[in-house]
């Protein structure tokens, strides 16, 4: 053999060796954290599986309840191990001002101009607008409650209640049963007489309420039989009504109260560029109409409405005939007053 094949047989021998010892390149991955049961499962349909098969980055999911000291920890631990989470609005703006979350690169999302309005934050994209509804089995109760004061009627309507348990949620809720009108909330509870009145009222459904520590539990016990009525999440109800192939009545003209839960970029997560990546892929409307398909909920980018069937489009809390009906959460108000709140709440709930 000559010499110069010979030293090529040479170098192409030590080449492929210094490959066999390099480290093989670990899969990009991106840690994303969500709310568990139907939620999770569609985002999984819609997003997460779609997304890992276009890009190859490994998605690994997680799941939570919305409890900011989770995040919290992680960041005074100095160890961060979250990429994404979907929080709650009134976090969403703790989170940002506190540093905890990034803030988002618009341009890279399709444009803050081409969101809903209150679905677009400076840490974060709204990734789902849901609703706090009413609840109960249609098979079992053929003319449901027509307000919330029926919700407290148990003569009217016998059975226990599903309650949610959120401060947040249930005083308002209480408030609404004891005739407030949803524009007048915030000028009731502005001052600690309102809060008296709440828990007032409170007190004559608490006998007959079982409470939900999350959304799934509360959806079991309505189909178990356990509660005649539940307070719960829109798209939990539609959701189990189409899996279970069950009746579940949505008293939508009884009055519901949107809100937004935000996808938002950990600060110093493990796995920056994925995370971006993901969002990017999540701002699509294309990514958005086919999530609707399998949760009820509204999305943030204008032109994904434009993708959807009107029937689809009808189901969401956004849908325009659905407005009179609504009362929004206020994000500003709760940020100031939650954790008073929800410690009166939580010591009350206890007794």
């Amino acid at each position: 053999m000559k010499l110069s094949s010979l030293l090529k047989t040479g170098v192409l021998a030590a080449g492929i060796s210094l490959l066999t010892l390099q480290p093989v390149l670990a899969q990009e991955q991106v840690v994303v954290v969500g709310w568990g049961g139907v939620w999770q499962d569609a985002y999984r349909k819609a997003l997460f599986e779609p997304f890992s098969k276009a890009t190859g980055i490994k998605v690994i999911e997680e799941e939570f309840g919305g409890e900011y000291s989770k995040i919290t920890s992680q960041a005074e631990a100095g160890k961060v191990v979250w990429d994404l989470a979907a929080f709650e609005s009134p976090q969403v703006i703790q989170g940002c001002d506190e540093g905890l979350f990034e803030k988002l690169n618009w341009d890279a999302l399709g444009g803050r101009d081409k969101q809903i309005t209150y679905a677009a934050h400076d840490c974060g994209i709204a990734s789902d607008i849901w609703s706090t509804v009413m609840a109960w089995d249609g098979d079992k109760i053929k003319d449901g409650p027509k307000s919330w004061a029926d919700f407290w009627d148990v003569n009217k309507f016998p059975g226990k209640r599903s309650g949610y348990k959120d401060a947040r949620i249930m005083i308002e809720i209480a408030l609404m049963a004891d005739g407030v009108k949803k524009e007048e909330i915030y000028d009731v509870l502005k001052s600690p007489e309102g809060y008296d009145r709440a828990f007032k009222k409170l007190d004559e459904l608490k006998p007959h309420i079982i409470w939900a520590e999350s959304a799934a539990d509360g959806m079991q016990r309505l189909l178990a039989g356990d509660v005649a009525m539940v307070v719960n999440f829109n798209a939990r109800v539609t959701g189990a009504a189409r899996e279970n192939k069950r009746n579940l009545v949505i008293g939508w003209g009884n009055g519901f109260w949107v809100g937004t839960d935000f996808w938002v970029k950990i600060a110093k997560g493990p796995n920056p560029g994925p995370a971006e990546k993901m969002l990017e892929f999540y701002s699509k409307p294309e990514t958005q109409a086919e999530l609707v398909k399998y949760l009820t909920y509204g999305v943030p980018t204008l032109a994904a409405y434009d993708l959807m069937p009107a029937e689809t489009k009808d189901s969401l809390p956004t849908a325009p005939d659905k407005a009179a009906q609504a009362a929004v959460y206020s994000d500003a108000y709760w940020v100031e007053n939650q954790a008073a709140a929800t410690e009166r709440f939580n010591t009350w709930a206890a007794k």
